[in-house]
């Protein structure tokens, strides 16, 4: 089509600068691909593949996290930060010089509630442990307890955001979508970012606290179903070869990419999740099937367990999932209406005892399992929920949110274990010595993965976004020099 001089004429000197440089970067993004193509067939480039194994920034200490959700909010005074002047306290109001917090459902005159755990110094370390967690106890000189941590709302829904994304709205990354595009993964057969729900349903901030947000739609996570299948028709059908599922999935792959431009980023996630499906048909089912594991090992997490068989079996794939190459991993405890988290609004005894049975013997298994098997040097573990629980009572019984201070716990991942560090005062309202936001421990999990927080960007409505929103501190403890 011939230019047109009245064209020449609308063309603004911002316009002209916009596509020269687009038509140059185009020329230097294919000359960029010519020279990065990958040498031979099979072999995964991060310039054709977004999945593609990646360089850290700096030298990493693990190579993958498993994160274990406690969804509604456990309290820390039940589990790893044992307060005996608010049990001594227990009936009494508030003394004034703890000063003020906000709830939302204790009232103005409640009283303090004390603990009716006991507590018990464990391992070499001599860290206090609740009796509700007697199996993480016995590992707990491979902890480091956070018992200063602190965030900026008290509501379920914005405090599990700001969790998972560092914001306290939907719509931004979560932490596994971050390390994912920072990395990529090392298995191209299995997801490489997965989360495991609790089989109750579903939690206040719904999916998108754990979704891609604003980056590619490639980075977002697998969610897998509870039970003995956490994945459906993994099998090929009855009557169906591979040779027949291969061409399926190449007249699939050729119909989407006819009618989808190669810059649909929607498209070309599609298109892979057809890709990863087919290579899920030949290698997964071996991953998924727990028959292969011993009955020491099932023993060891509690599969078969009453109490303890479904976290059990979540944290059981987990492992096996992380040894072949699965970059984040979230296995969430709780979910559904709130007494089903651990959610202890009307009874904190009733709810701890209920959810802590469920999820102390797996978790522990874990532990045990990914160390004897040298997998927790390059694992790095997180515990802990949205946020803990209040000192003073709600409803005579029952505990209401706290995001002023509690506790999460890291292991594995070049984690220096047996240490606690910061503090609640004395009463378990406020973090007070060594407090860590959310925003640290987000900049200390990327560190440990070799990520630097700065450099991890993505260009978004014209910012250079990042995870932690403002700038996270690495906390020295946890990254020893």
């Amino acid at each position: 089509m011939p230019l047109r001089l009245a064209d020449l004429r609308s063309a603004s000197r911002r316009d002209f600068f916009c596509d020269a440089f687009g038509g140059i970067g185009a020329l230097a993004l294919a000359e960029l691909w010519q020279r990065t193509a990958p040498a031979a067939e099979g072999t995964r480039n991060s310039a054709t593949d977004p999945l593609a194994p990646k360089p850290p920034h700096l030298t990493a200490r693990a190579k993958s996290v498993i994160f274990l959700f406690m969804a509604g909010g456990p309290s820390h005074l039940e589990t790893f930060d044992p307060k005996p002047v608010l049990t001594k306290l227990d009936g009494q109001r508030r003394p004034a010089e703890f000063g003020e917090a906000k709830y939302q459902f204790v009232k103005k005159d409640a009283k303090l509630l004390g603990s009716k755990r006991s507590f018990k110094k464990c391992g070499q370390s001599g860290i206090e442990v609740s009796d509700l967690f007697p199996e993480v106890g016995r590992c707990v000189d491979d902890l480091a307890v956070v018992r200063s941590c602190h965030a900026d709302k008290v509501v379920h829904s914005a405090a599990q955001y700001q969790l998972f994304s560092g914001r306290v709205v939907p719509g931004f990354p979560s932490l596994g979508s971050w390390v994912l595009y920072g990395l990529g993964s090392d298995s191209d057969s299995l997801p490489s970012y997965v989360v495991m729900p609790d089989p109750h349903g579903a939690l206040e901030a719904g999916q998108p606290m754990y979704a891609n947000g604003f980056l590619p739609a490639v980075y977002q996570p697998t969610m897998l179903r509870s039970g003995e299948k956490p994945i459906r028709n993994l099998d090929l059908p009855a009557g169906v070869t591979l040779d027949q599922r291969r061409e399926t999935l190449r007249l699939l792959e050729n119909l989407n990419r006819a009618s989808a431009s190669l810059l649909d980023d929607e498209a070309l996630a599609r298109i892979r999740a057809y890709e990863l499906v087919f290579k899920m048909q030949i290698a997964a089912p071996e991953v998924f099937d727990l028959g292969r594991e011993t009955r020491e090992t099932l023993d060891l997490y509690g599969v078969g367990g009453e109490k303890t068989d479904d976290y059990g079996r979540r944290c059981l794939l987990a492992r096996r999932m992380v040894e072949r190459g699965v970059r984040f991993i979230t296995v969430v405890s709780g979910g559904g209406p709130g007494n089903l988290q651990w959610d202890a609004h009307g009874d904190i005894e009733e709810n701890h005892l209920r959810m802590a049975a469920q999820v102390d013997r797996p978790i522990a298994g874990l532990l045990s399992d990914l160390k004897r098997r040298g997998l927790l040097e390059s694992t790095l573990v997180l515990w802990g929920g949205e946020f803990g629980r209040s000192p003073e009572a709600q409803g005579g019984v029952g505990r209401d949110h706290h995001n002023l201070g509690f506790t999460m716990w890291l292991a594995g991942g070049g984690v220096p274990g047996g240490q606690v560090i910061g503090a609640t005062d004395a009463i378990g309202l406020k973090a007070i010595d060594d407090p860590c936001h959310f925003r640290d421990l987000h900049a200390t999990m990327l560190r440990l993965l070799g990520l630097d927080q700065d450099e991890l960007t993505w260009l978004h409505l014209g910012r250079r976004e990042r995870l932690t929103e403002l700038q996270g501190r690495v906390i020295p403890q946890l990254v020893p020099a």
